[in-house]
């Protein structure tokens, strides 16, 4: 008990302290408030590859609403074409609103985070 308290006392607590103030500031990394390199490109990458995701995601929907309308249109009458025609038409205005609304999420929090 009294080597406990003989290893722990003020003097040696104080120079622990200390040596970890200094170490702290030696090792510390300072930005100064400025983006680092990659983190730079990353988010200009992400942002051409939400640009380009949203520009060809508009025609390929265009292209298969129009491959399920006239999927349904020329059936003549079977059901196994409409009812395929309408699930067409179906995921494709779903999957483009999904990605819409991810497009929308993602500018909204990048605004918030930036604004912050």
């Amino acid at each position: 008990m009294k080597s406990l308290k003989k290893f722990f006392n003020i003097n040696h607590i104080a120079i622990i302290f200390v040596l970890s103030i200094i170490f702290i500031f030696i090792f510390s990394n300072f930005s100064f408030a400025a983006y680092p390199k990659l983190i730079t490109t990353l988010n200009s990458a992400f942002q051409k590859i939400e640009s380009w995701l949203v520009s060809l995601s508009t025609p390929a929907a265009a292209v298969a609403v129009c491959a399920g309308v006239f999927m349904k249109k020329f059936s003549f009458g079977d059901d196994e074409r409409m009812r395929v025609g309408k699930k067409l038409i179906r995921t494709a205005l779903i999957s483009y609103a999904l990605i819409l609304v991810l497009d929308l999420l993602l500018s909204t929090i990048q605004n918030l985070l930036t604004s912050a």
